[in-house]
Protein backbone atom coordinates (compact mmCIF):
# COMPACT_ATOMS: atom_id res chain seq x y z
CA UNK A 1 0.00 0.00 0.00
CA UNK A 2 1.58 3.51 -0.86
CA UNK A 3 2.26 5.45 2.01
CA UNK A 4 0.65 8.83 3.22
CA UNK A 5 0.77 11.89 5.13
CA UNK A 6 -1.52 9.88 7.82
CA UNK A 7 0.22 7.11 7.68
CA UNK A 8 3.68 8.47 8.09
CA UNK A 9 2.80 10.06 11.27
CA UNK A 10 0.23 7.32 12.94
CA UNK A 11 1.50 6.74 16.93
CA UNK A 12 3.06 10.22 16.61
CA UNK A 13 0.71 12.24 18.69
CA UNK A 14 2.37 11.98 22.09
CA UNK A 15 5.63 13.48 20.61
CA UNK A 16 6.39 16.32 22.51
CA UNK A 17 10.26 16.67 21.64
CA UNK A 18 12.54 17.52 18.59
CA UNK A 19 14.60 13.85 19.89
CA UNK A 20 11.11 12.50 19.77
CA UNK A 21 10.57 13.91 16.06
CA UNK A 22 14.17 13.26 15.27
CA UNK A 23 14.09 9.42 15.90
CA UNK A 24 10.95 9.09 13.77
CA UNK A 25 12.84 11.11 11.11
CA UNK A 26 15.24 8.36 11.10
CA UNK A 27 12.78 5.20 11.19
CA UNK A 28 10.90 7.02 8.13
CA UNK A 29 14.22 7.04 6.40
CA UNK A 30 15.06 3.66 6.75
CA UNK A 31 11.26 1.99 6.31
CA UNK A 32 10.82 3.79 2.89
CA UNK A 33 14.74 3.39 1.56
CA UNK A 34 15.17 6.92 1.23
CA UNK A 35 18.36 7.62 -0.21
CA UNK A 36 21.04 10.10 1.02
CA UNK A 37 24.44 11.55 0.19
CA UNK A 38 23.29 14.93 -1.67
CA UNK A 39 23.64 16.97 1.59
CA UNK A 40 24.85 14.07 4.43
CA UNK A 41 25.94 11.06 4.53
CA UNK A 42 23.79 9.00 6.89
CA UNK A 43 19.87 9.36 7.58
CA UNK A 44 20.01 11.00 10.78
CA UNK A 45 22.57 13.53 10.05
CA UNK A 46 20.27 14.45 6.98
CA UNK A 47 17.15 14.66 9.02
CA UNK A 48 19.15 16.30 11.82
CA UNK A 49 19.67 18.95 9.76
CA UNK A 50 16.59 19.27 7.69
CA UNK A 51 14.38 19.66 11.33
CA UNK A 52 16.82 22.04 12.67
CA UNK A 53 16.27 24.33 9.37
CA UNK A 54 12.82 23.61 9.19
CA UNK A 55 12.48 25.35 12.72
CA UNK A 56 14.77 27.94 11.73
CA UNK A 57 17.31 26.76 14.58
CA UNK A 58 21.24 27.08 14.03
CA UNK A 59 23.01 23.79 12.84
CA UNK A 60 25.67 24.18 15.75
CA UNK A 61 23.15 24.30 18.21
CA UNK A 62 23.72 22.46 21.09
CA UNK A 63 22.39 18.82 22.27
CA UNK A 64 20.46 19.96 24.75
CA UNK A 65 17.96 20.98 21.72
CA UNK A 66 16.70 17.91 21.05
CA UNK A 67 14.77 18.19 24.82
CA UNK A 68 12.95 21.50 23.46
CA UNK A 69 9.42 20.57 23.33
CA UNK A 70 7.79 22.33 20.57
CA UNK A 71 4.63 24.07 19.64
CA UNK A 72 1.85 22.93 17.38
CA UNK A 73 3.00 25.06 14.46
CA UNK A 74 6.23 23.63 14.87
CA UNK A 75 5.24 19.89 14.75
CA UNK A 76 3.08 21.04 11.66
CA UNK A 77 6.16 22.27 10.13
CA UNK A 78 7.81 19.30 10.62
CA UNK A 79 5.35 16.96 9.44
CA UNK A 80 4.96 19.23 6.27
CA UNK A 81 8.43 18.75 5.06
CA UNK A 82 8.82 15.13 6.18
CA UNK A 83 5.80 14.48 4.43
CA UNK A 84 7.67 15.91 1.02
CA UNK A 85 11.22 14.26 1.73
CA UNK A 86 9.92 11.05 1.84
CA UNK A 87 6.42 11.14 -0.34
CA UNK A 88 7.67 12.96 -3.07
CA UNK A 89 11.84 12.23 -2.16
CA UNK A 90 12.49 15.76 -2.76
CA UNK A 91 16.22 15.58 -1.59
CA UNK A 92 15.90 17.69 1.57
CA UNK A 93 18.58 20.55 -0.13
CA UNK A 94 15.80 21.63 -2.26
CA UNK A 95 13.56 21.48 0.67
CA UNK A 96 15.78 24.11 2.54
CA UNK A 97 16.89 25.99 -1.16
CA UNK A 98 20.89 25.59 0.68
CA UNK A 99 23.77 23.29 0.46
CA UNK A 100 26.52 24.10 2.11
CA UNK A 101 30.48 23.10 1.24
CA UNK A 102 32.29 23.53 4.17
CA UNK A 103 32.00 27.07 5.91
CA UNK A 104 30.15 28.41 2.73
CA UNK A 105 26.62 28.23 2.42
CA UNK A 106 25.06 28.51 -1.48
CA UNK A 107 21.70 28.73 -2.97
CA UNK A 108 20.26 25.87 -4.36
CA UNK A 109 16.72 25.20 -6.30
CA UNK A 110 15.85 21.63 -9.05
CA UNK A 111 17.05 24.25 -11.68
CA UNK A 112 20.85 22.79 -10.32
CA UNK A 113 22.80 20.20 -9.36
CA UNK A 114 23.23 19.75 -5.43
CA UNK A 115 26.78 21.04 -4.51
CA UNK A 116 29.08 17.73 -3.30
CA UNK A 117 32.91 17.60 -4.30
CA UNK A 118 36.45 16.31 -3.32
CA UNK A 119 37.01 19.85 -4.27
CA UNK A 120 36.06 20.75 -1.16
CA UNK A 121 39.21 19.39 0.31
CA UNK A 122 41.60 19.58 -2.69
CA UNK A 123 41.36 23.43 -3.28
CA UNK A 124 42.66 24.15 0.10
CA UNK A 125 44.88 21.62 0.61
CA UNK A 126 46.30 20.97 -3.03
CA UNK A 127 45.66 23.02 -5.24
CA UNK A 128 48.86 25.83 -4.78
CA UNK A 129 50.94 22.25 -4.72
CA UNK A 130 50.66 22.20 -8.46
CA UNK A 131 51.61 25.65 -9.73
CA UNK A 132 54.78 26.98 -9.74
CA UNK A 133 55.88 28.24 -6.58
CA UNK A 134 54.69 32.04 -5.50
CA UNK A 135 52.95 31.99 -8.69
CA UNK A 136 49.84 34.17 -8.17
CA UNK A 137 47.05 32.70 -10.56
CA UNK A 138 46.05 35.47 -13.04
CA UNK A 139 42.60 33.98 -14.41
CA UNK A 140 41.03 30.35 -13.46
CA UNK A 141 37.99 28.47 -14.47
CA UNK A 142 35.85 25.92 -13.54
CA UNK A 143 33.97 24.28 -16.06
CA UNK A 144 29.95 23.02 -15.50
CA UNK A 145 29.80 25.16 -12.84
CA UNK A 146 26.43 24.45 -11.99
CA UNK A 147 25.43 26.40 -8.80
CA UNK A 148 28.73 28.04 -9.06
CA UNK A 149 29.96 26.70 -5.55
CA UNK A 150 33.40 25.86 -7.06
CA UNK A 151 34.11 29.06 -9.09
CA UNK A 152 32.81 30.61 -5.70
CA UNK A 153 35.61 28.05 -3.30
CA UNK A 154 38.16 29.24 -6.00
CA UNK A 155 37.51 32.96 -5.50
CA UNK A 156 38.20 32.88 -1.77
CA UNK A 157 41.00 30.66 -2.26
CA UNK A 158 42.72 33.11 -4.82
CA UNK A 159 41.63 36.85 -3.74
CA UNK A 160 43.10 38.53 -6.48
CA UNK A 161 42.60 36.43 -9.46
CA UNK A 162 39.75 36.83 -12.18
CA UNK A 163 37.69 33.80 -11.99
CA UNK A 164 35.40 32.21 -15.28
CA UNK A 165 32.82 29.84 -14.30
CA UNK A 166 30.94 27.83 -17.57
CA UNK A 167 27.81 25.96 -17.50
CA UNK A 168 25.68 24.89 -20.73
CA UNK A 169 22.56 25.37 -18.62
CA UNK A 170 21.11 28.65 -18.34
CA UNK A 171 18.90 27.74 -15.50
CA UNK A 172 22.01 26.58 -13.33
CA UNK A 173 23.62 29.74 -14.53
CA UNK A 174 20.77 31.62 -12.74
CA UNK A 175 21.37 29.87 -10.01
CA UNK A 176 25.06 30.31 -9.95
CA UNK A 177 24.58 34.56 -10.65
CA UNK A 178 22.50 33.93 -7.03
CA UNK A 179 25.57 32.93 -5.44
CA UNK A 180 27.66 34.84 -6.92
CA UNK A 181 26.00 38.11 -5.87
CA UNK A 182 25.48 36.62 -2.38
CA UNK A 183 29.27 36.16 -2.08
CA UNK A 184 30.06 39.68 -3.69
CA UNK A 185 31.94 38.13 -6.13
CA UNK A 186 30.23 39.81 -9.54
CA UNK A 187 33.33 41.98 -10.09
CA UNK A 188 35.72 38.96 -10.60
CA UNK A 189 33.26 36.02 -11.37
CA UNK A 190 32.10 35.52 -14.86
CA UNK A 191 29.59 33.62 -15.95
CA UNK A 192 29.53 32.03 -19.34
CA UNK A 193 26.88 30.17 -20.94
CA UNK A 194 28.74 27.59 -23.10
CA UNK A 195 29.35 24.13 -24.03
CA UNK A 196 32.60 23.57 -22.66
CA UNK A 197 34.64 26.41 -24.01
CA UNK A 198 32.63 27.31 -27.55
CA UNK A 199 31.27 30.36 -26.90
CA UNK A 200 34.15 31.63 -24.32
CA UNK A 201 36.20 34.32 -25.34
CA UNK A 202 39.71 33.33 -25.77
CA UNK A 203 41.95 33.33 -23.17
CA UNK A 204 44.68 31.27 -21.44
CA UNK A 205 44.00 30.39 -17.68
CA UNK A 206 46.39 28.97 -14.42
CA UNK A 207 44.12 26.98 -13.63
CA UNK A 208 41.12 24.73 -15.73
CA UNK A 209 38.89 23.17 -12.76
CA UNK A 210 35.62 20.98 -13.33
CA UNK A 211 33.54 18.79 -11.99
CA UNK A 212 31.77 17.57 -14.95
CA UNK A 213 28.71 15.20 -15.62
CA UNK A 214 30.59 11.78 -15.71
CA UNK A 215 27.96 8.83 -14.87
CA UNK A 216 27.51 6.84 -17.41
CA UNK A 217 24.45 6.67 -18.76
CA UNK A 218 22.83 3.43 -17.97
CA UNK A 219 23.96 4.43 -14.67
CA UNK A 220 21.95 7.57 -13.74
CA UNK A 221 18.81 5.59 -14.88
CA UNK A 222 19.82 3.15 -11.79
CA UNK A 223 19.88 6.02 -9.38
CA UNK A 224 17.26 6.35 -7.03
CA UNK A 225 14.94 8.79 -7.44
CA UNK A 226 16.23 11.40 -4.92
CA UNK A 227 19.22 11.94 -7.58
CA UNK A 228 16.34 11.96 -10.48
CA UNK A 229 15.18 14.90 -9.10
CA UNK A 230 18.59 16.73 -10.18
CA UNK A 231 18.93 18.05 -13.60
CA UNK A 232 20.26 15.13 -15.89
CA UNK A 233 22.63 17.34 -17.72
CA UNK A 234 24.13 17.59 -14.75
CA UNK A 235 25.13 13.89 -14.34
CA UNK A 236 24.48 11.98 -17.52
CA UNK A 237 28.36 11.92 -18.97
CA UNK A 238 26.94 9.88 -22.29
CA UNK A 239 27.25 6.29 -22.84
CA UNK A 240 30.58 5.79 -21.03
CA UNK A 241 30.92 8.93 -18.74
CA UNK A 242 33.74 10.48 -20.87
CA UNK A 243 31.81 12.40 -23.39
CA UNK A 244 32.38 16.00 -21.94
CA UNK A 245 35.33 14.77 -20.30
CA UNK A 246 36.98 14.15 -23.82
CA UNK A 247 35.15 17.45 -24.71
CA UNK A 248 36.88 19.25 -21.89
CA UNK A 249 40.68 17.86 -22.46
CA UNK A 250 40.64 18.61 -26.40
CA UNK A 251 39.56 22.35 -25.60
CA UNK A 252 42.10 22.89 -22.77
CA UNK A 253 45.15 22.62 -24.49
CA UNK A 254 45.07 25.83 -26.01
CA UNK A 255 43.25 27.15 -22.99
CA UNK A 256 46.05 27.04 -20.90
CA UNK A 257 49.10 28.98 -20.23
CA UNK A 258 52.54 27.36 -20.48
CA UNK A 259 52.96 26.23 -16.39
CA UNK A 260 49.35 25.94 -16.25
CA UNK A 261 47.10 22.52 -14.94
CA UNK A 262 43.88 21.08 -15.40
CA UNK A 263 41.99 19.12 -12.77
CA UNK A 264 39.00 16.45 -13.06
CA UNK A 265 36.94 15.17 -10.71
CA UNK A 266 35.63 11.69 -12.22
CA UNK A 267 34.33 9.79 -10.19
CA UNK A 268 34.18 6.25 -11.21
CA UNK A 269 36.17 6.95 -13.71
CA UNK A 270 39.82 6.12 -12.80
CA UNK A 271 40.44 3.08 -14.64
CA UNK A 272 38.84 4.45 -18.00
CA UNK A 273 40.66 7.41 -17.85
CA UNK A 274 44.26 6.00 -17.18
CA UNK A 275 43.59 3.39 -20.31
CA UNK A 276 42.18 6.11 -22.80
CA UNK A 277 44.46 8.96 -21.28
CA UNK A 278 47.42 6.84 -20.63
CA UNK A 279 50.01 9.20 -22.94
CA UNK A 280 48.79 12.20 -20.23
CA UNK A 281 50.37 10.27 -17.35
CA UNK A 282 47.67 11.48 -15.02
CA UNK A 283 48.05 11.96 -11.42
CA UNK A 284 45.58 11.03 -8.83
CA UNK A 285 45.21 13.13 -5.45
CA UNK A 286 44.64 11.50 -2.49
CA UNK A 287 41.32 12.84 -0.65
CA UNK A 288 41.14 11.83 3.39
CA UNK A 289 38.47 8.51 2.05
CA UNK A 290 40.67 7.03 -0.39
CA UNK A 291 38.18 7.97 -3.44
CA UNK A 292 41.34 9.05 -5.16
CA UNK A 293 39.17 10.25 -8.08
CA UNK A 294 40.31 14.06 -8.57
CA UNK A 295 43.52 13.72 -11.47
CA UNK A 296 45.84 17.04 -12.63
CA UNK A 297 47.25 17.30 -16.05
CA UNK A 298 50.21 19.72 -16.80
CA UNK A 299 49.66 21.71 -19.63
CA UNK A 300 53.04 20.40 -21.14
CA UNK A 301 51.96 16.63 -20.93
CA UNK A 302 48.59 17.34 -22.54
CA UNK A 303 50.59 19.66 -25.25
CA UNK A 304 52.95 16.37 -26.02
CA UNK A 305 50.11 14.35 -26.11
CA UNK A 306 47.86 15.60 -29.11
CA UNK A 307 45.00 13.71 -28.12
Amino acid sequence: MKASASTLFRGSRNFRTLGEWLNHAVALYDQHGLAVGQVASSPHDEALYLLLRTLDLPLESPASVLRRKLTPEQTDQIKDVLAKRILDRTPAAYLTREAFLGEYRFYVDERTIIPRSYFLEIIPGQLDDWLPKDLRPKRVVDVCTGSGCLAVLLAHHFPETKVDAIDLSADALAVAQINVEAHGLEDRLRLFESDVFDSVPRARYDVILSNPPYEPSAHVDAMPLEYHREPRMSLDGGKDGLVIIRKLLAQARERLQPHGIVMIEVGGLREAMDKEFAALDLHWLHTHDGADCVCVIHAQRLRAARI
